[in-house]
């Protein structure tokens, strides 16, 4: 994982969760390293994997029972909240950037197709 340096890395953690349950790639009650295990894998201060945790344990993300390690959550519309906010996130990041080019909505449409297209085929080439 790399870490920019503009922006808190316990914030980064958590949003590398989120992109990581949103997208299945860890299942709902899947067990996640343990704090120091990120910690040294990351090269970070153990502290800043634990706020990050604790966030996330607020925000209903992931679960701990008791010493057992942490879950991801089992909540359906919690990680269809997530889902949901992620996509918002990235659209008005696009959204943003291409508002500048002045370009009419159909042509951005077109284009954004065909690019959506060309990544699932890269996509479903890889996964194989």
């Amino acid at each position: 994982m790399q870490f920019d340096s503009r922006i808190p890395v316990y914030v980064q953690i958590i949003r590398y969760f989120k992109v990581k349950i949103a997208s299945g790639a860890l299942a709902m009650g899947a067990e996640i390293p343990s704090r120091r295990e990120l910690a040294k894998r990351w090269k970070i201060n153990p502290n800043t994997v634990q706020r990050a945790f604790k966030e996330m344990e607020e925000a209903k993300l992931i679960y701990t029972e008791g010493n057992m390690p942490s879950k991801v959550t089992n909540d359906e519309a919690t990680i269809a909240h997530i889902r949901e906010t992620l996509v918002q996130e990235a659209i008005e990041q696009f959204i943003s950037s291409i508002h500048t080019l002045q370009i009419p909505l159909e042509e951005v449409i077109v284009e954004l197709e065909k690019q959506y297209a060309n990544a699932v085929r890269k996509g479903a080439r890889t996964d194989d």
